[in-house]
């Protein structure tokens, strides 16, 4: 049975002071599927996300969405100010209020220990994963990532990123990423959309990643990057680095 169709995008473009955004850019994603989009610095691809979930109407062209569909989302950047005497746990129950819920999505994502920790005070990878529980609040047909592993080194988000396939995979929801990182995101995503204003390329990681349009916009070295990190490892890290485990092999 195909999976079914949650948002369409068809021929979306976005001006602003007479400079080209977007121009015609197309795309659709089903449900259970991750579809990343990567671009360079100003390829357009914030302003793509926030047209998807109807943050902004495009100037032209359609988006089309499932009807009552729940979104999650997890934004690039979230300020909030140190001096604020606010822990994980409080700011979690600004979105969901039912303890039971709660503690198991925070269980889910591995933040149950922090919980009355002060937000001020956990790590770039911890507040990642705060912020993805905020989200999976939500209970997201369609959960959204802009720049999700910002403030993670590399191992951290290798781990990251096997948390949100797991994520995908328990609840059966869509998750839409937004990513300037080539090296692990080509490896943790079912379809690559290429942006740069207009759709360059689209396809399976290992399809765009040999288009010429792709090579042409981040050069071979990408494509080295990519066969570096995408090899198998024999353990698995946490979110500072650690080793927390070994893996099969097979």
């Amino acid at each position: 049975m195909n999976a079914e169709r949650i948002l369409e995008a068809r021929d979306v473009a976005w001006h602003v002071g007479g400079e080209t955004i977007l121009d015609h850019v197309s795309l659709t994603l089903h449900e259970g599927e991750i579809l990343t989009v990567i671009g360079p610095n100003g390829a357009g691809k914030t302003s793509l996300l926030r047209i998807l979930t109807g943050l902004l109407a495009p100037g032209t062209g359609s988006v089309w969405r499932k009807p009552g569909l729940r979104i999650g989302y997890m934004p690039q950047r979230l300020v909030i100010d140190p001096s604020l005497p606010l822990d994980v746990g409080r700011f979690l129950r600004l979105t969901e209020r039912k303890p039971d819920a709660l503690d198991a999505v925070a269980g889910e994502v591995g933040i149950r220990d922090l919980l009355r920790t002060p937000l001020a005070r956990v790590s770039g990878g911890e507040f990642q994963r705060v912020l993805l529980a905020r989200a999976l609040l939500r209970m997201p047909q369609l959960l959204v990532l802009d720049e999700p592993v910002q403030g993670v080194d590399v191992n951290g988000q290798a781990e990251l990123y096997g948390l949100i396939n797991e994520v995908r995979r328990r609840h059966h929801c869509a998750v839409l990423m937004i990513s300037h990182d080539l090296h692990l995101v080509m490896a943790a995503t079912d379809t690559v959309l290429c942006l740069n204003k207009h759709v360059c390329c689209a396809g399976k990681p290992e399809v765009v990643s040999a288009h010429p349009e792709f090579l042409q916009l981040f050069g071979k070295q990408a494509v080295n990057e990519i066969a570096v990190y995408t090899h198998h490892h024999d353990h698995a890290h946490d979110l500072h680095g650690h080793i927390v485990g070994r893996l099969p092999h097979g």
